[in-house]
């Protein structure tokens, strides 16, 4: 008997030590761990190591000891989807323009506190107050760009180019086309001369229409795929984004890049923090981090999109990827659109694709 009762206080012992061990696990997980963030951005939006690049993120730890979970996503509703279903827990992420607009309306960010961004005062004001976030309360400018046309100067001359060649039948089956229906309506809007925000349900339906008619002249809708169709001379016309313009150039000296005349599309993508962070002061460290001037230039030269940061601005202006104020005057940024507006999109996209293989 005595025997027995030593065996259950034994037992008794491990499963109250079990207990505990389950209990700081538990505690840990919701804590999710102080000395490390969980960091969604776009895919080789960050100095990451490769090809002797520094390490941002590294770094980073390497000053604070803070270690980064370093995440990517490939389109802003995707990275959406994930945070409204609630399967990802993000500390910072980096969206675009409208994106952030919509996660404000739909209370999914916190408010910045500045006092731990005081390098908020290296972004140039004019990337601040904009529509998306009216009093920058939500969010800091990471990185910006327009979108322009890509085309052969061997088939294509310079002369051609504005939104109305992605329409022209001489180039049938030679034009690609964004896998990305907020883009590609987008560029349909700005070729009616329509705001790309526009709040009209009939500037959106005709933008389908026109963007239906242009089916059968579409090679290939896409994304990254572009820029090797591009390279590879499999294609001749394109819209893309102006971050990728000196690659494009460098890998195909036949290729040349356009911001059309009449206006363009300019995007801004802006680092926030979720509603849901564990860890809004180590989240807030890093933002601060990445505005800082060495941090924003080591990012700037490897993505090769354009920086808000001043003296990153001043260092790598060049005339291809960088708008002058003119080009400024005339581009407009995505903002968050109604439901129905919405609906539209969604609805008619699936539509417009029909048969593109």
């Amino acid at each position: 008997m005595n025997i027995c009762l030593k065996n259950l206080k034994k037992l008794m012992i491990i499963f109250f030590f079990m207990l505990i061990l389950v209990f700081l696990v538990i505690i840990f997980n919701k804590d999710g761990g102080k000395n490390e963030l969980s960091v969604c951005n776009w895919g080789n939006f960050i100095s990451d190591g490769s090809n002797e690049n520094p390490d941002v993120n590294n770094l980073f730890k390497m000053e604070t000891g803070i270690s980064v979970d370093y995440q990517t996503f490939q389109t802003n509703e995707e990275l959406f989807a994930k945070m409204i279903s609630g399967s990802a827990n993000y500390d910072v992420i980096t969206c675009s323009d409208y994106m952030i607009s919509k996660l404000i309306e739909n209370n999914m960010l916190n408010e910045l506190n500045f006092d731990n961004i005081s390098n908020i005062n290296l972004i140039r004001k004019d990337f601040l107050n904009l529509g998306f976030d009216p009093e920058s309360k939500y969010s800091v400018p990471y990185i910006w760009g327009l979108i322009g046309i890509f085309y052969n100067k061997k088939a294509v001359l310079e002369k051609e180019i504005n939104w109305n060649i992605l329409w022209n039948e001489k180039y049938e089956k030679q034009i690609l086309m964004f896998d990305n229906p907020r883009d590609a309506f987008g560029i349909s809007l700005l070729r009616s001369g329509s705001s790309i925000n526009s709040s009209e349900e009939k500037d959106w339906t005709n933008a389908a229409k026109e963007l239906s008619n242009q089916n059968k002249l579409v090679q290939t809708y896409g994304m990254d795929q572009i820029l090797d169709k591009l390279i590879n001379e499999e294609a001749l016309i394109a819209p893309y984004y102006s971050g990728d313009a000196s690659y494009l150039l460098s890998m195909n000296p036949n290729l040349g890049f356009k911001i059309p005349e009449s206006g363009t599309i300019m995007f801004i993508d802006s680092l926030c923090i979720p509603k849901n962070s564990k860890h809004k002061l180590e989240a807030e460290k890093y933002i601060n981090f990445l505005c800082r001037t060495d941090i924003a230039l080591m990012n700037a030269k490897y993505i090769e999109y354009c920086s808000p940061q001043i003296e990153v601005y001043k260092k790598l202006y060049n005339p291809i990827s960088y708008l002058n104020e003119n080009e400024r005057k005339k581009s407009q940024i995505f903002l968050n659109l109604n439901s129905k507006i919405s609906e539209i999109i969604d609805n008619s996209w699936i539509e417009i694709k029909v048969g593109i293989k």
